[in-house]
């Protein structure tokens, strides 16, 4: 029975009626998202003619067609959309952070790059992706698979050895709590493959993007920091970002290498850039889970965004002024990193919860691709939680305070494990309240 669980720890969890509840209600969201589902659900070929998305292609009238796809999606979507084209396929080029056991790609090659530092493995293989796109002719068509991981896996520095002084940026602005959208704007300018680059490599073909956002507000040109996107930042944007986290003292580098993104409109016209899911398909999904379980539940954001200690305050005060039982959040918090514990943003935001508590409330955040900095995908605050902790003799403020919260949910044994999921649609965040407020 439990390998029917994405969530791999359900029935070791799931010993409190909340807790069966809230971890089948994110199930729900889980299955929502499911890479290979979604594909099935929107992209199809009915006589050559290939819907996907909302739009059309006759398929008749092209000579040939490629599949790119970067990401943590994009193995297992391209492997759905290889058996959907068949011979109409003639090849094309997937990086992902894992290849998935039984990978059944034969049309199209693959590789697993490194996450979430760049590399020069990630080098080597994106080349490979450039060569295929510079390739194409005007009567081609190539679909293009983006998903969240694409960033790092995109690394093609002008110097193809500043790949490592790229991963050392990266690691800067993110302990210094940098966000999404702050991230990658630098990354945007410190690679040839992203903030639309792929859709100049790839003119004049006609190219049609599936995207699978991972951004708060589904800002399509921050996902893998927008490759098939016309950028609207410069070099300049890219460097007040830098400057305002103090990268280049922190890293010691004379300067970054830094490059402009393409803005000639001709490599745009012909590239549609669809989202086929998002964090709200998930949200949606839980909502209805959560409602044929009894719950009044609400939606309370989809993008959430912000600091993970403000932002679990935040949670707990939408919990005591609310009307409904279950309250519903996704997006990506940030953690700014002062200690020298283990941990992911979802963890310490669940440990920020913990402290306030209340005897039936339950709070559980889990990253929907499975891995929140580590391979568990997240962690559980309730009672059951807090009583453990006090067994052993755990202080919360301490962990929170060294950044720890890796050990805490091992040490109390309330962490949440899916192995990567395949998908990838940020965070989601469930607050069941209790009936004794």
């Amino acid at each position: 029975m439990s390998n029917m669980h994405k969530i791999k720890n359900f029935e070791v969890l799931a010993f409190s009626p909340e807790r069966e509840d809230g971890l089948a209600i994110l199930e729900a969201g889980l299955d929502a998202i499911d890479t290979r589902k979604i594909i099935r659900k929107k992209v199809h070929v009915e006589e050559d003619i290939l819907f996907a998305g909302g739009t059309t292609y006759n398929l008749k009238e092209k000579k040939r067609v490629f599949l790119i796809g970067v990401g943590k999606c994009s193995i297992r979507a391209a492997e759905e959309l290889e058996a959907i084209l068949g011979e109409r396929l003639e090849g094309g080029f997937i990086l992902d952070v894992e290849i998935p056991e039984g990978c059944s790609l034969k049309r199209v090659q693959y590789a697993q790059g490194t996450h979430p530092l760049p590399s020069l493995e990630n080098v080597d293989a994106v080349l490979k992706m450039v060569d295929i796109l510079k390739d194409l002719n005007e009567d081609d068509l190539v679909l293009v698979i983006i998903s969240g991981g694409g960033s790092t896996l995109l690394c093609l520095p002008e110097d193809r050895n500043r790949c490592l002084e790229e991963a050392q940026i990266v690691k800067t602005l993110i302990e210094a709590g940098a966000d999404i959208k702050e991230l990658n704007t630098v990354r945007k300018h410190l690679s040839l493959a992203r903030g639309g680059y792929l859709a100049k490599y790839a003119y004049p073909a006609e190219v049609l993007a599936l995207i699978f956002s991972d951004i708060p507000g589904d800002d399509l040109s921050y996902v893998a920091s927008g490759p098939t996107m016309m950028d609207q930042s410069r070099v300049e944007d890219a460097s007040e970002v830098l400057a305002r986290y103090d990268v280049l003292s922190k890293c010691d580098f004379d300067d970054y290498g830094l490059v402009e993104t393409p803005k000639e409109e001709k490599y745009f016209k012909n590239i549609k850039n669809i989202i086929v899911v998002s964090n709200r398909d998930a949200l949606l999904a839980m909502k209805e889970e959560s409602e044929k379980r009894g719950y009044v539940t609400k939606i309370e954001t989809a993008s959430l965004t912000g600091d993970v200690e403000s932002v679990g305050e935040r949670i707990y005060a939408d919990a005591i002024s609310s009307k409904e039982d279950v309250l519903l959040y996704g997006g990506e918090t940030t953690v700014h990193v002062d200690g020298f514990g283990r941990g992911g943003r979802n963890r310490h935001l669940a440990l920020v919860v913990l402290d306030n508590i209340k005897d039936h409330d339950l709070f559980i955040s889990l990253a929907s691709d499975g891995w929140d900095n580590g391979k568990h995908a997240g962690a559980i605050a309730d009672r059951i939680t807090l009583d453990k902790a006090k067994e052993k003799g755990l202080d919360i403020s301490d962990y929170r305070r060294r950044d720890d919260s890796e050990t805490f949910f091992e040490k109390t044994g309330n962490y949440i494990v899916t192995g990567r999921t395949g998908s990838n649609v940020s965070d989601l965040m469930i607050f069941l309240k209790s009936n004794e407020r």
